[in-house]
């Protein structure tokens, strides 16, 4: 285990290209977030937000700089490679949940164990402890549709931790909750981060969340600054 920052962006550039132009939405950013910190993103609708996290989760790879995680460079890395990191050391929760509909809250939290190569027991222990952490045991065998939103959210949570990832990635992870809801899974979400030490990065326009994270960047014409 690396003693460096848990993530790394060093001077990340990434570009679109749109019929005969070039949208440059990421221009220099740079970025060390080390284990226990939570750094809040902000900057308006468009700046690229989203797009930072996905190249930040290796779910994009930047047209030049590097991303490095728990100390590996990772441009260097095969496709295979970077898909394992971001299994084992990654955990993505976003503003809609993603949970797949056809299995039930518990099942959504086995999956991506069992795809990691836990034996299906394990992961349906380690499923129950997190059901059970985030309030919903009652709740485990119900599908998505049978779930509120928040209630959603919170299995959306334990998913993002059921691999014990050192760096959580959250994209408006209380966006789409009504006021109430949203203070409540903030709580638990900022609780399961600093209990478990994780890194993490969450963009959010939420001032409340914002105001409760270590340190706030803006991400400001494709460069990240203090906020």
């Amino acid at each position: 285990m690396s003693d460096g920052p848990v993530l790394a962006l060093d001077h990340v550039v990434r570009t679109y290209k749109q019929a005969d132009a070039s949208l440059e939405v990421i221009r220099d950013a740079t970025l060390t977030v080390p284990a226990g910190e939570l750094i809040g993103l902000v900057g308006p609708s468009g700046a690229g937000k989203s797009t930072l996290l996905h190249v930040a989760g290796l779910l994009e790879m930047p047209d030049s700089g590097d991303v490095g995680i728990c100390g590996r460079a990772c441009g260097v890395l095969s496709d295979a490679a970077r898909t394992a990191i971001r299994r084992t050391e990654i955990g993505f929760v976003y503003q809609f949940h993603h949970l797949l509909p056809e299995f039930s809250a518990e099942e959504n939290v086995i999956l991506p164990q069992m795809i990691a190569g836990k034996s299906r027991r394990a992961a349906r222990e380690r499923a129950r402890d997190l059901i059970a952490a985030v309030g919903l045991s009652e709740r485990a065998s119900h599908r998505p549709a049978r779930l509120s939103g928040g209630e959603q959210q919170r299995v959306a949570i334990a998913r993002a931790l059921a691999n014990e990832p050192r760096l959580l990635l959250a994209d408006e992870p209380t966006g789409n909750l009504d006021a109430h809801t949203a203070a409540e899974v903030l709580d638990l979400f900022l609780s399961f981060v600093r209990d478990n030490g994780l890194a993490a990065l969450i963009a959010t326009h939420n001032v409340d969340l914002a105001s409760r994270l270590d340190r706030v960047v803006r991400l400001e014409d494709g460069v990240l600054v203090a906020a």
